[in-house]
């Protein structure tokens, strides 16, 4: 990579700056004080269990309509619903997720980055990200005709043709992207259209779904490249980053390299000249540790995030935050 000798000289010489200061809020002694990746992951999860609902329909009533506290309609034909193959009667728990903004996408580690064709991975722009999952008595189950959701489009700021439908996957290391949903079949189903002020999605397994665009921008692009502090790495620590002028929007920073401790898009996918907001967040003491820089792109650049540098905010603090960035 050009000027990569520089880079790493850049970040050795900053290393050194930085260890060779007397102690800090991070040190006890000569010991720096980092979170776990268990420490970190269980703050994502808190973040996504105080953003679940939870409803309760009997199996028995048929078609069921449910209403989200934004206003996300719900239908579900009970009468498809299948445990073991089986028919499902009585009581059926359901659980839903809905994130339609940057902070909330942030702090539950639920980025908008979709897989390209060649395996790549790129921004996508947000219609609203989803969870549904139906169980009895703890036991998921099956649909066997899908469901459907109606979404206000003004929540994303509104109605986009260009949408399509999106399935999360979730890899080994707990991190989502986005597959977007083969529609092959004449009925649409399966997919998403926009008609008023609305969304109308056709969903045909339960679990994570997004409405969704790839981000279009034709300037050239390039790969950048993030140091963040010492301890720090792509299991106790994440770096995103924020468009200006994209709510619905958050890119991560998905490849880290551990003999150089560089996070890094190394997709080069990234608008040479956008002007953005690169995040740090990790975890300190049951809070959120973040660190937010504004940038403008540059070819190969580099950015690097020092602890003095770094607040501690809780998770509505840090939402707040993010939802505020242009």
């Amino acid at each position: 990579m050009k000027n990569f000798k520089n880079i790493l000289g850049t970040i050795l010489m900053s290393a050194l700056l930085l260890t060779s200061c007397s102690n800090n809020d991070d040190n006890d002694g000569d010991i720096l004080i980092r979170p776990t990746a268990e420490d970190f992951n269980n703050l994502k999860e808190a973040a996504l269990e105080n953003l679940t609902q939870t409803f309760e329909f009997n199996a028995d009533d048929g078609n069921i309509m449910l209403t989200s506290e934004k206003g996300v309609q719900i239908f579900i034909s009970s009468s498809c619903l299948t445990l073991n193959g089986e028919t499902v009667t009585g009581t059926v728990d359901v659980e839903f997720v809905e994130l339609f903004d940057k902070g909330s996408m942030l702090t539950t580690n639920k980025p908008t980055m979709g897989t390209l064709p060649n395996g790549d991975k790129g921004l996508l722009i947000s219609g609203g990200e989803f969870f549904v999952n139906a169980t009895q008595n703890g036991t998921a189950l099956e649909t066997n005709c899908g469901f459907q959701m109606q979404i206000p489009a003004d929540l994303t700021g509104g109605a986009d043709n260009d949408m399509t439908l999106w399935e999360g996957r979730i890899d080994q290391d707990g991190n989502l992207a986005w597959d977007e949903v083969e529609r092959d079949d004449p009925q649409g189903e399966g997919g998403v259209f926009a008609e008023g002020d609305q969304y109308y999605g056709f969903f045909q397994s339960f679990g994570w779904s997004n409405v969704d665009r790839f981000y279009n921008d034709p300037r050239p692009k390039t790969t950048i490249l993030v140091a963040v502090p010492e301890g720090y790495n792509n299991t106790n620590s994440s770096v995103f980053i924020s468009y200006d002028g994209e709510d619905a929007g958050l890119a991560n920073l998905d490849t880290y390299d551990s003999e150089t401790g560089l996070f890094s898009e190394h997709y080069g996918l990234i608008p040479i000249g956008l002007e953005c907001h690169i995040i740090f967040a990790t975890e300190d003491g049951d809070n959120w540790k973040y660190a937010i820089k504004s940038v403008t792109i540059e070819e190969n650049g580099l950015i690097i995030f020092t602890d003095d540098e770094t607040s501690v905010a809780t998770e509505a603090q840090l939402t707040t935050i993010i939802n505020g960035l242009p």
